[in-house]
């Protein structure tokens, strides 16, 4: 190209970019607005009044053990270390073990809690104080058989990825009432999961809406802090320059992942401020301290993570996800499955009393659950001692809790047959726990939805009901 034909050409872009600013201002208008707007997560209406504010989410990543945990199965007794009949196990979906695996009985005491009578087994002491509160569903069920895809369809409501996940549906949905913290906010303990950040992405929705991973000691947030040597007022002085620059680029482009990089900056900004007092508990009692097993080594990492949730949806974060990994138990169950629940089990009952006795039990949504279950079949790895005998992954008939926020609580909903293999009453699809746990906070699942590659997405895609039995 000479430079004549450049001159042209260059006179021409310039003329289009700045025709197509001035004409295409109106479809513009809402980006910029959204520029200009001191927080794109500011509260928004509900479809409806719902009683759950926000939302915690006690993710046991690897599936625990249902009929070690909270449905019993003494009938898997009188098979105990045989092959079960072929009508049991015919249709079954499993990921490592045959279907002609001995049966595995459970060693574990259950016994029915508080004036409600819901059933909880010996290896959570500490949830059988709150049993009145919990409203156990025995009755889910998924189509995903390993742990990635059954992540992805538990936080996306598909075992596709790149999907919003339902931290980022719900922020979207109702933005966040603190303007501080993020509406977003990811904490982690035990040693990795398999969805790993996909289980809070916010795929095709705006970044403004994805999980912001938190820890629980020194910076909240790495490199929140500044530089040594650099002041907060020369922060503040570069980040105006910064802004100017962005929404310039914005007003040409109307790309929405400016506007959120400018917010994203601000955000920040404000976190400086408000991330060290979150991490602060000078302020909790040390009962509080002890309730949530702070001042032991094994449950301290699951504690604190416990109590900063309840910290952060006092103040005002809309939805909080505590991923535990390493509920994984193709072997040696009885002894891994006991040191996750030591680990767990002080934390999330002390949420659940520490969340009632402060009144916001009743506006926050609490869920405990895995991706999926175990099988009642046994399956042994790279020996023949029993002793190291585990279970497969089982997505046709497993168990979670929820509380608070508008559920029904000391209620045990749904059945599975007698071995555990199907469900036998009151099916619940992850699809439906998604649309009922929107429900609770005042959403229409079927109205909550994006307009992504020529349709209309939604968290629980092309299904889902409210399962009004699991309502207060």
């Amino acid at each position: 190209m000479n430079l004549p034909q450049f001159a042209h050409f260059d006179a021409r872009r310039r003329f289009l970019r700045e025709f197509a600013c001035g004409f295409g201002g109106m479809a513009l208008s809402g980006l910029l607005d959204a520029a200009e707007s001191p927080n794109p997560l500011a509260p928004k209406p509900s479809h409806f009044p719902g009683k759950a504010k926000s939302v915690i989410f006690l993710f046991m990543e690897g599936g625990p053990s249902q009929m070690d945990l909270f449905d019993p199965k003494p009938a898997l007794a009188k098979h105990d270390g045989k092959p079960l009949p072929a009508e049991f196990t015919k249709d079954l979906k499993l990921a490592f073990t045959k279907p002609n695996a001995a049966a595995l009985a459970s060693p574990r005491q259950f016994q029915p809690c508080g004036q409600s009578g819901v059933v909880i087994s010996d290896y959570l002491p500490h949830l059988r104080e709150v049993a009145d509160d919990l409203c156990v569903v025995r009755s889910m069920h998924t189509e995903a058989v390993n742990h990635h895809p059954g992540q992805l369809m538990l936080f996306g409501g598909s075992i596709q990825g790149g999907r919003p996940t339902s931290g980022a549906w719900v922020t979207y949905g109702l933005g966040s009432e603190s303007k501080n913290l993020p509406g977003f906010v990811v904490l982690s303990s035990g040693s990795g999961t398999s969805g790993g950040a996909s289980n809070f992405s916010s795929g095709f929705l705006p970044s403004t809406y994805q999980g912001t991973i938190f820890r629980s000691a020194g910076d909240a947030i790495l490199y929140l802090s500044n530089p040594e040597g650099v002041s907060r007022n020369a922060q503040r002085a570069g980040l105006d320059v910064l802004k100017e620059l962005n929404e310039e680029h914005l007003a040409k482009h109307g790309d929405p992942e400016i506007a959120a990089r400018i917010q994203s900056y601000e955000l920040a900004f404000r976190m400086q401020m408000s991330a060290p007092e979150l991490l602060d508990f000078s302020g909790e009692s040390q009962e509080t301290l002890e309730m949530y097993g702070l001042n032991d080594e094994k449950t301290k990492q699951f504690g604190t993570n416990c109590l900063l949730a309840r910290r952060l949806v006092e103040r005002g974060v809309r939805y909080v996800l505590l991923m535990d990994a390493s509920w994984d138990t193709h072997t040696n169950l009885n002894k891994k499955l006991q040191d996750k629940c030591l680990q767990t089990d002080r934390g999330s009952a002390a949420l659940i009393k520490d969340l009632k006795r402060r009144g916001l039990l009743d506006s926050t949504l609490v869920a405990w659950g895995g991706e999926f279950g175990r099988t009642p079949i046994c399956e042994i790895r790279n020996t023949r001692d029993p002793e190291n005998a585990g279970r497969d992954h089982h997505p046709s008939g497993y168990s979670m809790w929820l509380a608070g926020g508008g559920i029904r609580g000391g209620v045990t909903y749904g059945e599975t047959d007698e071995l555990g293999f199907t469900i036998t009453r009151d099916k619940v699809h992850i699809h439906d726990l998604q649309a009922t746990m929107l429900h609770c906070l005042g959403l229409d699942h079927l109205k909550l939805t994006f307009r992504h590659l020529g349709r209309d997405y939604r968290l629980t895609d092309v299904g889902g009901n409210v399962i009004k039995g699991l309502l207060a």
